[in-house]
């Protein structure tokens, strides 16, 4: 090999690790970030704690007195790390479900789940129908769930059964939206004033149910998603340059589609069934995260989850303080935030175009 291509390999070699290392600072500060909106979110409320306060309960626990400790530990701290953990994963769902469907505007809603968690809902809080083996307390969480991950069950069996490529499957998850979307219309139609109200505030999307029974369920779902989506992370980088591409490095590219919406089901039907209907986490999130680090998957796939994590985390904060004394249902506020943010997303892919 000539010296003219060893330095060429050379300051290629180079300029990779400065990537990777601009990269591993970009995942640095953005973990830094959702820490501080972590803390800001625990100290924000009505009660008038200060932020020294909440840390002094937060690194001592036994030593914070009654109240204060009921405020942190109990009320404020679970509905901050729900926040975290949801936007985590419905960013994650987002940037998974982009990349296998090859389209920028797809999320965990484009498929209907996120309609069909609020029939299964509806059918909960409207007719007390669901799955027998679960707890009452757990019966509008389960259905929620169940109803999500069948939907997506439900689009594959579709897709198969015509034969049909990416583009129909987002066609037959647009056509589950409207039929779910009118079931729901009509349970509301029939539904009492007081199931009506219970519905409509769930469909809002709301952390005001996160407790640490269902922080860990959220997190379990984390847990067993994440090793699996690093796993396939170079798989799906191999996607992104075409299914033709992707086929001829040996990627399997409808096996890999089909175990990428498991995990999307799984993500977003849970967090769904906790927090209701929250939006454009998880288009935003993964937009944001593909402008600040690329397309490398092992580094696109934990941004992505990061900036879901710190959108829905700011929300949380906002949603306190938009309107003082007064809870704003966090769905509310994410699409207040989020229509902007994806504009200007939007403006700045033009731009770089």
């Amino acid at each position: 090999m000539s010296d003219t291509a060893l330095a060429t390999e050379h300051e290629a070699a180079i300029g990779y690790r400065g990537l990777v290392l601009r990269r591993s600072a970009v995942l640095a500060v953005l973990a830094l970030l959702l820490l501080g909106s972590l803390l800001l979110d625990v100290a924000t409320g009505p009660s008038r704690l200060g932020l020294s306060d909440v840390v002094g309960v937060l690194l001592n626990p036994s030593a914070a007195t009654g109240p204060v400790s009921v405020i942190v530990l109990d009320v404020r701290l679970p509905y901050a790390v729900m926040a975290v953990l949801v936007g985590a994963g419905l960013a994650l769902a987002g940037a998974e479900m982009q990349t296998v469907l090859n389209n920028p505007l797809a999320s965990p809603f484009t498929l209907g789940v996120s309609s069909a968690a609020s029939l299964g809902a509806a059918l909960a809080i409207v007719l007390g129908v669901g799955v027998p083996w679960i707890p009452q307390s757990w019966l509008l969480s389960g259905n929620a769930f169940l109803f999500a991950f069948l939907s997506v069950l439900l689009l594959r069996l579709l897709s198969r059964l015509r034969g049909a490529g990416v583009e129909a499957l987002v066609l037959f998850g647009i056509a589950l939206v409207f039929a779910f979307n009118a079931a729901v219309a009509l349970l509301q139609f029939i539904a009492t004033e007081q199931a009506l109200q219970q519905l409509v505030f769930w469909t809002m999307g709301s952390l005001a149910r996160a407790n640490w029974p269902k922080i860990g369920v959220m997190a379990l779902a984390l847990a067993i998603c994440i090793p699996f989506s690093a796993r396939a992370a170079w798989k799906l980088t191999a996607l992104r340059l075409g299914e033709e591409r992707a086929l001829s490095f040996g990627v399997d590219a409808n096996r890999l589609r089909n175990a990428a919406l498991l995990r999307v089901s799984l993500l977003s039907g849970v967090s769904v069934a906790f927090v209701g209907t929250i939006g454009f986490v998880g288009l935003v999130g993964p937009h944001a995260a593909r402008l600040l680090v690329g397309e490398d998957h092992r580094f696109f796939l934990p941004a992505a989850a990061l900036c879901g994590a710190l959108l829905l985390s700011l929300s949380s904060v906002a949603s306190k303080m938009l309107v003082p004394g007064l809870l704003i249902p966090i769905g509310i506020v994410t699409a207040l935030v989020g229509v902007p943010v994806f504009i200007a997303l939007v403006f700045t892919r033009g731009r770089q175009a």
